[in-house]
């Protein structure tokens, strides 16, 4: 390691048994992954509910969140009293509840001080003639209730339908689920805060049905969102980045090198949270070279330089805004 750079710090991912969940993680990503419906895998992340260890290098074997803590310097210009970010692939064999996250102001006063959850989603597969659920129809709390009350599901929610490369930006608030058929990459605050709408009357394993939070869902539903009319990605690719999405908690960015052609990210934030989600191929920083496949997840420190990248791939990124 260089003495004015820091090297990539790869992480080995957390998986956790959904009933939604099935086993594409193993099929398709080359996870070794445990026995069961698996649906998501905790990339980059370190939340207590899956803290990733680092794979090889310098800090091989330590928690994110220790390294959070105790080696601050890498992610200089970040604050904050935990890792902000929370990188997922999630396996959707089935139909996610329906559900809503919400905000920061909500979730520290009624949650144990937890993050708010904003999230995105990169849609990495859908099936033909998928959907997703992203908004409603209800124009206040008394009207929701009531169409929740009567279940009046199809009236109540609105669908989208989905491909391979759609991108949707799911604010606090937001009423949405994720069908079955579907693989995603979604970027979120390092919350695991979810208000649990409708589980299709669901029944587990144990013969009993996930808990409804039907209180906080009107508490936090946001009423004046307009649900958008489809996930097409429409900004430009620049010299092989595409903007995805920037907001008060996190920006997000496609990167798409291919033979013949390289991309080169500047580092000049806190760190950047990297996922290989289709391809192959390198990435060269002033502290050494790296081969990636698809699958590979790490954080770009401060001090890592910009991040060159070759081969055929695409990449989603994200990073913190700098601090004021």
């Amino acid at each position: 390691m260089s003495d004015d750079f820091d090297d990539l710090i790869f992480t080995n991912p957390v998986f956790h048994e959904k009933i939604w969940g099935g086993r594409r993680l193993e099929t398709e990503f080359g996870y070794k992954i445990p026995d069961g419906s698996i649906g998501e895998c905790w990339a980059i992340s370190a939340h207590p509910a899956g803290d990733c260890t680092v794979a090889g290098g310098a800090y091989d074997g330590r928690y994110l969140s220790d390294l959070w803590e105790s080696e601050r310097g890498l992610f200089a210009g970040a604050s904050g009293d935990r890792f902000p970010l929370l990188i997922k692939i999630l396996d959707a064999r089935e139909n996610l509840s329906v559900q809503v996250h919400p905000d920061d102001a909500y979730a520290a006063a009624h949650e144990n001080g937890s993050l708010g959850k904003r999230e995105c989603w990169y849609v990495l597969s859908a099936e033909p003639g998928t959907k997703i659920v992203v908004g409603q129809r209800a124009h206040d709390r008394a009207e929701f209730a009531r169409m929740v009350e009567e279940g009046r599901w199809s009236e109540l929610l609105y669908e989208v339908p989905i491909k391979a490369g759609d991108f949707f930006r799911i604010e606090p608030g937001t009423i949405h689920a994720i069908e079955g058929g579907t693989l995603i990459l979604e970027t979120q605050q390092s919350s695991d805060v979810t208000y649990r709408v409708y589980d299709y009357d669901r029944v587990q394993a144990d013969g009993t049905r996930r808990e409804l939070h039907i209180p906080q869902t009107l508490d936090v539903v946001d009423f004046s969102l307009v649900p958008p009319a489809s996930g097409e990605v429409t900004a430009p690719e620049v010299d092989g980045i595409t903007s995805l999405m920037s907001c008060p908690n996190f920006d997000v960015v496609r990167l798409r090198p291919t033979e013949g052609t390289s991309v080169t990210l500047r580092q000049d934030h806190p760190f950047v949270c990297v996922s290989v989600v289709e391809g192959a191929g390198a990435v060269e920083t002033p502290a050494g070279r790296h081969e990636l496949e698809k699958g590979a997840h790490f954080v770009a420190p401060a001090r890592s330089g910009d991040l060159t990248f070759t081969g055929d791939m695409t990449i989603i990124a994200s990073w913190v805004p700098k601090e004021a």
